[in-house]
């Protein structure tokens, strides 16, 4: 059974009330910075992970979009298998681009992006994991990435100076943002006019049960933080974003299933491609 990612168990219910947003990100820290510590490519420790666990990340990634070639070029170390789509397949980078990565992690996608914008180009990745940070830190050295820099910082209040972006990619990491609204508004603070959004995340495709909802180990697990498409369309037009797509993909929940294991939250949710623009007319 794939362990790609923090799996639910590890946190208590709330029966009464929604987590609050400092548990939320408290939660995905640990989450996350536990993975980041571990010496394998899955979400459940070193207790039951086993070396091989590189070949199931791999696995994983062939599965949700990357090509063999994209997997075999970053760093060992760098792959997770921690996402849910392919970012890289709808954001059509160009050379010379300057690229986000939010929630980048141990820098998979910011160091696929960066061999598409060339050595003229940049790529800067946030994440608010110091575990991860750290650990995209060493695979950069590793593999010589001399136009990539990773830092820390909450995807809410990006570490970012205004409208220097081209593009800004995400693969699986704006669900666990307790305000999305504020996540949208600062991506559009960072765009140049004409700049775009590419990113890969889990969308609702039927409401979750309350229960659900309650349970921090399932925002940790990319379940419980997911919004429906209505819902993110409406955060994005609010943002000042246009050209707004999202299109979920109904086959990504054979993978989504292995989440939370019997709990059926393959029945809730899906992942999807999301794409928006920041028109040139905005610009101040």
């Amino acid at each position: 059974m794939p362990k790609d990612r923090p799996q639910a168990g590890s946190y208590k219910v709330h029966p009464l009330t929604m987590p609050n947003h400092d548990e939320v990100r408290q939660g995905v820290r640990d989450a996350y910075g536990a993975i980041a510590r571990a010496d394998n490519a899955c979400g459940c420790g070193p207790s039951c992970c086993a070396p091989s666990d590189q070949s199931v990340a791999e696995l994983l990634s062939r599965g949700i979009g990357y090509s063999a070639d994209e997997i075999a070029a970053a760093p060992e170390g760098a792959n997770l298998g921690l996402g849910c789509g392919n970012p890289q397949a709808i954001a059509a980078l160009k050379s010379g681009e300057t690229v986000l990565d939010l929630g980048s992690g141990a820098g998979f996608d910011a160091f696929l992006a960066a061999r598409q914008v060339g050595l003229s180009g940049r790529v800067i990745g946030v994440d608010m994991t110091p575990d991860m940070l750290s650990r995209a830190r060493a695979n950069a050295a590793q593999g010589g990435y001399a136009n990539v820099e990773f830092r820390l910082g909450e995807i809410e209040h990006l570490p970012v100076a205004d409208a220097t972006v081209d593009v800004i990619i995400s693969n699986c990491v704006i669900n666990l943002s307790p305000d999305k609204a504020q996540v949208f508004r600062d991506a559009w603070r960072v765009l140049k006019p004409g700049g775009r959004l590419a990113i890969s995340d889990i969308v609702t495709t039927a409401p979750l049960p309350d229960d659900m909802r309650r349970e921090v180990a399932l925002y940790t697990a990319c379940v419980a933080g997911a919004a429906d498409v209505e819902a993110l369309t409406e955060l994005m037009a609010s943002a000042g974003f246009t050209d707004i797509r999202i299109a979920p993909k109904d086959a990504s929940r054979e993978f989504i299933r292995h989440w939370a294991p019997g709990r059926g939250v393959e029945d809730y949710i899906a992942s999807a491609s999301i794409e928006a623009v920041k028109p040139m007319e905005n610009v101040v």
